[in-house]
């Protein structure tokens, strides 16, 4: 028989408030549990970004990866292909002899370089045989070359101005006109102009260090004239700059990157306000290089790069968002950048120990799959558009599968915030951009030539830091624009400007400046 159990309410309410005691305790446990997970997940974020600064600071910079290349050259070349069934036994193969090249071997010096000749004889009391005392005789010569340089040599043009009277009266003088300069009454020429200039934005010398190695050869020229001389000729070539920005426009393939520019003295802003310089290049048709300031990179101010844009042009470029707006408005087709979606896993990979890293660590196999796409895109770099899209449509879209599918698959258990979790997002967010390239065997597959193109910028910054005014950086861009573009071109560009700088001051018309462009430069002068 079962008894019944008594309880009184007193007791009933002990109970249940230790139930409410236990209840609590469990939630209050629960929460610190998830505040701890929080916290080591912020610490470990923390930690992340601690790594990431180190190797930013000390780390070495190249993305280059220890990869087995030409296996994913084999793979992309044999697929599609019908294999024929593996066979155990393998016939040995003759290859044919070839020849190496000898490591060390100097390379000849510029045979159009002037030569002066040094003869080096032996005395006349050495001129004699030892054997049987007869007079040597000349047979020959055993000839070596140096390279000798001759430091820059200064000199100063003294234009003189006849003057002409007439005899009879004091009413008849004249003078012959001063001859059209870049600068009028400039101290210097349009050769030093072009020395100068080249110095700076082609090979990264600061003016100050220029004036100091012109003060060495008698020229005691201060470096604020030198500057002010640079901004002079660099907002003299507008016109120019304006024709080259209106030939890019019409381009079919266009890239663009923008990287950051201080300016010191900029009305409304503070010295250390972030300005940028845009690249803008032609990826089809005459190499052309646009260099421009703007004092952010807002929508807006991106908006006016690109103003009469050829519609339907294709444009290469990083995923930032004022972008997509343009693509939009100027009914253009925008592709995304493989190169930067790389750099992002290049730099969760790295935050992993060495120690820790494997094949199989997920970062490293994304890695590994875009090299397969950019190993595709190097071996049909030099086949025809029709082949290379073959290959593409068979080979390509297979690997691109497996990224997102491994995407996919992977992305919920990643930390958003993390370095993984940042490249998985930026890969999501970008894919239409970043599979369109297959459309087309002539798009390409990254933005890098544009990155390329503005790295001698990026290098020259590290000398000379910042602009002082909005028009030095004004001018900075368009001497950057005209010197990338002669080089892209394959045009001395100190020619180039030497010759620009003689003929600006001559023309008037817009048919006059258009023959100034960099491709349009007589052959014979480059």
């Amino acid at each position: 028989m079962p008894t019944n159990v008594t309880i009184t309410a007193e007791e009933l309410k002990a109970l249940l408030a230790e139930r409410d005691a236990a209840r609590a305790l469990r939630e209050e446990q629960e929460a610190l549990r998830g505040a701890l997970r929080l916290v080591t997940a912020e610490r470990d974020l923390a930690e992340e970004r601690l790594r990431a600064y180190r190797r930013e600071l000390f780390g070495a910079k190249s993305e280059a990866r220890d990869s087995n290349q030409p296996s994913l050259f084999n793979e992309a070349e044999t697929l599609g292909a019908n294999s024929a069934p593996a066979q155990e036994d393998t016939p040995e193969t003759t290859v044919a002899a070839h020849k190496r090249k000898r490591r060390g071997h100097r390379k000849p010096l510029d045979p159009n370089l002037p030569r002066e000749v040094v003869r080096h004889e032996l005395p006349e009391a050495e001129r004699f045989c030892t054997n049987d005392g007869h007079a040597l005789v000349e047979i020959g010569a055993e000839i070596s070359e140096q390279l000798d340089v001759i430091p820059e040599q200064l000199r100063v043009i003294q234009h003189q101005r006849v003057k002409y009277a007439c005899p009879c009266c004091d009413l008849g003088i004249k003078v012959t006109p001063a001859p059209l300069r870049i600068i009028p009454r400039g101290l210097l020429s349009e050769s030093a102009l072009a020395w100068i200039a080249t110095g700076k934005y082609q090979f990264g010398m600061p003016l100050y260090r220029q004036a100091g190695l012109l003060c060495r050869f008698g020229g005691d020229i201060s470096s604020n004239t030198i500057a002010a001389s640079m901004v002079r000729v660099g907002l003299a070539t507008q016109p120019v700059i304006n024709l080259m920005r209106d030939a890019l426009l019409e381009a079919e393939l266009i890239y663009c990157d923008e990287t950051t520019f201080q300016v010191l003295k900029e009305k409304g802003r503070k010295p250390q306000t972030k300005s940028y310089l845009w690249a803008q290049m032609t990826g089809s048709g005459v190499p052309i290089r646009c260099f421009s300031y703007t004092p952010g990179r807002g929508a807006k101010l991106a908006d006016k790069l690109f103003a009469g844009i050829r519609k339907g042009a294709v444009l290469v470029t990083d995923g930032y968002e004022p972008y997509n707006d343009i693509a939009q408005r100027y009914d253009l087709v925008h592709l995304g950048c493989w190169a930067h979606l790389r750099r992002y896993f290049i730099k969760a990979e790295e935050n992993v120990p060495k120690a820790a890293r494997s094949p199989d660590l997920l970062a490293t196999r994304f890695i590994t799959l875009i090299g397969k796409l950019f190993a595709a895109e190097a071996r049909s770099k030099k086949w025809k558009l029709e082949r290379r899209q073959r290959l593409r449509r068979r080979y390509s879209t297979r690997i691109l599968d497996a990224i997102y599918a491994l995407a996919l698959a992977q992305s919920p258990g990643i930390v958003p915030k993390s370095l993984l979790g940042k490249a998985l997002t930026y890969l999501r967010e970008q894919w239409p951009k970043l599979i369109r390239y297959i459309e087309n065997g002539s798009w390409p597959i990254s933005n890098n030539p544009c990155e390329n193109a503005i790295r001698p910028f990026v290098v020259g910054r590290r000398s000379w830091l910042f602009s002082d005014t909005v028009a030095g950086a004004n001018a900075s861009a368009n001497l950057y624009s005209l010197i990338e573009t002669c080089k892209a071109g394959g045009i001395d560009p100190y020619r180039y400007l030497h010759w620009l700088f003689q003929c600006l001051p001559l023309a008037k018309t817009v048919d006059d400046y258009d023959a100034l462009l960099p491709w349009k430069m007589p052959a014979d002068l480059r």
